[in-house]
């Protein structure tokens, strides 16, 4: 008895499945608008670099401020805008993560409810706004203080004197960038630690812990990645201010890290500001490549960004 091999049974083609022209039209937008950002992007840098040819290889005398060429123009207001968006992010990010805390897991609901509301507003003010607030409301409120700090704690380099007589310091300035970043920073570690795992925030508490060490355990860990990112989004609010600064600050060409005094360092932002109206032939190129370092600043700290998130991610707990 000899075994025949069965054969396989011819199975029917599947039928393709139908593509239909509203999937088309939106695969293609979708696509289109992708690469719009990036034609966009390198449209701008090529700007930039070309632009800022003249400027980088100009001659002694040729560039604003007597400056005897491009870098040393450029050193001081790259420190002033550093500079001032780290005095920003350490004003701010204590309280941004206080704020966006107390709305998620402290306040009651129609308290954080609205809230939510006035710090999603603060996003809408124009920031000339804000400047005209820095200099007319804050800088001579605060400056009585100055003055008491350079009473107290003048040994401080930080805080050496001569005070401002006006109030117009870059520590005023950097309050008034500090609120500025508030909104979107709060609004992104508040969207956060609402998405905290519950089952881990009830688990914590059923063990017996705190409210805040139930905060500390199951919370901030899962949140770190999402910090990391509302931190880096208000650095780049504090980096590309411009109105704000020009308006609050009494700048100079100076590279020094006095709070308190009437000698402070410009941004770059704020200077093209100033000096676009009247500048002309090579000082419009300087103006234009000190925008393409402050261009390239941005993109460093976006990738920065991009590298801790991505790295922190795993530990996270949002996977």
């Amino acid at each position: 008895m000899t075994a025949t091999a069965e054969r396989p049974t011819p199975t029917a083609p599947r039928p393709k499945a139908t593509v239909r022209l509203g999937d088309r039209v939106f695969s293609l937008a979708t696509v289109l608008s992708g690469s719009l950002i990036l034609l966009v992007l390198v449209l701008v840098a090529l700007f930039l670099i070309v632009q800022s040819i003249p400027a980088l290889f100009a001659k002694p005398g040729e560039i604003p401020n007597q400056a005897t060429n491009f870098w040393t123009y450029v050193g001081p207001l790259v420190f002033g805008t550093v500079w001032a968006a780290i005095l920003a992010l350490i004003i701010a990010t204590p309280l941004s993560l206080g704020i966006a805390l107390f709305i998620s897991h402290y306040a009651p609901r129609r308290i954080a409810a609205v809230l939510g509301y006035i710090i999603d507003l603060l996003a809408a003010v124009p920031s000339v706004v804000f400047g005209l607030w820095g200099v007319l409301v804050l800088a001579p409120f605060i400056q009585p203080f100055y003055n008491t700090l350079v009473d107290h704690v003048g040994w401080i380099p930080l805080f050496a004197g001569p005070v401002s007589g006006t109030g117009k310091t870059i520590l005023t300035a950097a309050i008034v960038l500090a609120v500025m970043c508030l909104p979107i920073m709060t609004a992104v570690m508040r969207e956060i630690f609402l998405q905290a795992p519950v089952l881990h925030e009830e688990a914590a508490l059923a063990l017996g812990a705190t409210r805040w060490e139930m905060i500390r355990m199951a919370v901030l860990p899962f949140a770190r990645s999402g910090i990391v990112s509302a931190v880096m989004l208000g650095l780049g609010r504090a980096l590309g201010e411009t109105l704000a600064i020009a308006i609050v600050l009494s700048p100079a060409t100076v590279v020094n890290v006095f709070l308190l005094t009437s000698q402070n360092p410009n941004t770059i932002a704020a200077n093209i500001a100033l000096q676009f109206n009247e500048a002309q032939g090579v000082g419009l190129n300087t103006l234009i490549a000190s925008g393409l370092i402050l261009f390239v600043i941005t993109l460093l700290v976006n990738m920065a960004a991009r590298f801790v998130v991505n790295r922190r991610k795993a530990f996270s707990g949002a996977n």
